[in-house]
This record gives C-alpha cells, sequence and structure tokens, in this order.
C-alpha cells in the first residue's frame, strides 16, 4: 500500500476493550493519526498508544476523523454505525454487525443509501493460512468440496457482557462466527443448521457448541466452539476435504498448512489469538478497509470502487448472522433449522 503522497488516515475509535488494542496496531502501521471515543477506559488506551486525540462525545469524534472504527460490544454497533453513516462516514465494525440478520440487513442498506462503505471486520478472512486455503479451493486444488470442518477454542473473554447470551449472542454469534463464514466463504450458502450447546454446570462460562451446515453444493460443515476454563490455550484448525484432495492446518501443531493428495500455535492465554511470526491478520485487515476508502470517488451516482471490492461485504456478514441465528434456533428447538 502506497501511502506516500497522501495525507495520513484520521481514524476515530469507538469502544476500548480488548479488540481495539489489535486494530490500533493495525492504524498505527499506516501511520494512522488516532482519535478516540469510549464510555471508559479512554486515558488507559491513550497512553498505551500515544499520541492518541480523546474525544468527549461521539459527535465530536465524527467531526474530527475520516473513518469510524467501531469496537464496542456488539449491541450498540447499529447505533454507532447509523450514526456514522448519517454522518457521510466509512466504517470498520466489528463482527457481528448486530445481533440479528434484520439489523445487519438494515445497516448494509443504510451504507448503500449513503455511498458509504460498512466493512465488517471478519479477521480470520486475512489469517494466512485461511487465506491459503481460499486459494487452493478456488485454484480447484481441492476438487468437489465434501467435508469441511473447524474449530475454535479459548477461555471466555473477561468482560462479562460476553457471558450473557441476550447481549453478546453467546459463543456461536461471537466466536464461532468466524467460522460460520469461512464455511460459506468456501462452500456457498447453507439450506439447513443443526446445532448444540454444552452449557457447564460447575462453571456458567465453560461451554461447548457443535454446528452442522448443509450446503447448497451438497457440502457439509461441521463448526465446534469451546469456551474453556481461565487459562485455556487459543487453539485454532481446519480440515477441509474434497475430491481431489484435503488440507488441513492446526495451530497447536505450530507447522505449515498440509495438504494431502486424495486418491478417491498458539502460547497465548489471551481469547484471542497469537498473531506471532506472521503478517498481523488485523493490520491486513484494516489496510484492505483503507484502500477501499482511499480508492471510493464518491460522484452523483455514488461510489465507484476503483479498486478491487473489500474481501469482505456486508452481505457476508448478514448470511453468517442468518445462520447463526438459525444456530441458536435449533438449539433452544433441537429441531434441524431449515434456511
Amino acid at each position: 500500500m502506497t501511502l506516500h503522497s497522501e495525507p495520513s488516515p484520521r481514524v476515530g475509535i469507538v469502544g476500548t476493550g480488548g479488540i481495539s488494542r489489535s486494530h490500533a496496531r493495525g492504524w498505527r502501521a499506516l501511520g494512522a493519526d488516532i482519535h478516540v471515543f469510549s464510555i471508559q477506559g479512554a486515558e488507559e488506551f491513550a497512553t498505551q498508544f500515544p499520541p492518541v486525540t480523546i474525544h468527549d462525545s461521539y459527535e465530536g469524534l465524527l467531526e474530527a476523523v475520516d473513518v469510524i472504527d467501531v469496537c464496542t460490544p456488539t449491541p450498540s454497533h447499529p447505533e454507532y454505525v447509523h450514526a456514522a453513516l448519517d454522518h457521510g462516514t466509512h466504517v470498520l465494525c466489528e463482527k457481528p454487525l448486530a445481533l440479528t440478520s434484520i439489523e445487519a440487513e438494515r445497516m448494509v442498506q443504510h451504507a448503500n443509501d449513503a455511498n458509504r462503505i460498512l466493512f465488517p471486520a471478519h479477521v480470520v478472512r486475512f489469517f494466512p493460512q485461511y487465506e491459503a486455503l481460499r486459494r487452493a479451493v478456488d485454484a480447484g486444488r481441492l476438487g468437489d468440496l465434501a467435508v469441511l470442518r473447524f474449530e475454535r477454542s479459548g477461555s471466555m473473554p473477561v468482560q462479562p457482557w460476553f457471558g450473557d447470551e441476550a447481549v453478546s449472542g453467546g459463543i456461536i454469534m461471537d466466536q464461532m462466527i468466524h467460522d460460520i463464514d469461512q464455511a460459506l466463504w468456501l462452500a456457498g450458502p447453507a439450506t439447513s443448521v443443526f446445532a448444540a450447546q454444552n452449557i457447564s454446570s460447575g462453571d456458567k462460562n465453560v461451554r461447548a457448541a457443535h454446528v452442522i451446515l448443509t450446503h447448497e453444493g451438497g457440502a457439509l460443515s461441521f463448526c465446534r466452539g469451546l469456551w474453556g476454563p481461565k487459562g485455556t490455550v487459543f487453539h485454532y484448525s481446519f480440515d477441509v476435504a474434497g475430491s481431489a484432495g484435503k488440507l488441513t492446518y492446526d495451530s497447536a501443531k505450530n507447522t505449515g498448512i498440509e495438504f494431502d493428495a486424495a486418491a478417491s500455535s498458539s502460547d497465548s492465554k489471551s481469547y484471542l489469538p497469537s498473531v506471532a511470526g506472521m503478517r498481523d491478520p488485523y493490520g491486513a485487515e484494516i489496510e484492505d478497509f483503507w484502500n477501499c476508502v482511499r480508492q471510493a470517488s464518491v460522484g452523483t451516482s455514488g461510489i465507484k470502487a476503483a479498486g478491487p471490492a473489500p474481501r469482505v461485504s456486508g452481505s457476508d456478514a448478514t448470511r453468517a448472522i442468518t445462520v447463526a441465528e438459525a444456530a441458536r434456533e435449533s438449539i433452544r428447538t433441537g429441531e434441524r433449522i431449515v434456511l
């Protein structure tokens, strides 16, 4: 990305929880002028990433920046996104966009009507292992996809709101949304969803969920998510098999992606994965967003992207939320949900 002859981005980060730190490092890599508004924690954030301009109102933040980066708890995403779009500002918003697909659709439609970019922060699409998997699928190395398995585990985030399913959407909407998005990105739309969840009777923060997707093309995706006891090492893996081969990755093995032709990790105790030894995926995500903003020209007919489309669209994010909603309904009813 070349920014030599252009001013540095002025970004307004909303919310200073754990994920905002990963975003701030990505913006710093672009030489951004960082502004922040947060109900609490702004001073500590500014100390960690100086220089930072603190604003005492969201309206003041909007007036001072080029783009908004929403890093607040999920229920507040719509409020901040709609206000930014009303102000004519492009938005990067943490996943999930909203707790319901209906609200996510409203946000996406608002962005379209305002001729502004709404970029959902599905950062796993920028992890090099998943990028390599997508390239292999696109190149036909795996043939027709048949079975996709995704696993993701770690301890529940420390903020209490994550444990309240009415606020966070629970493990499926918050954590597993990444793997649901991967399944849809790779194997296409789903036609049905079946899910189950177990919550520990001794520790309500410990829970596991399993989701099975049947795709239009006939492939099956199996997603497993775990929020384990405090100190659980973050771990993620995939195993994707098709008619021509299989591709696997396991962060615990600390090895590269393994490809098998067909005859027919992380040391972090954080709930976020370690990015040591790899290009920062949060930085790559932010760079993609900023490239889209730079290359968008606004005229009487709206935005016309001069370059490639964002890697993650609002429609992508809405589809993932729709499937997550169906999974939660399946858990509630014990039934397979037809989409």
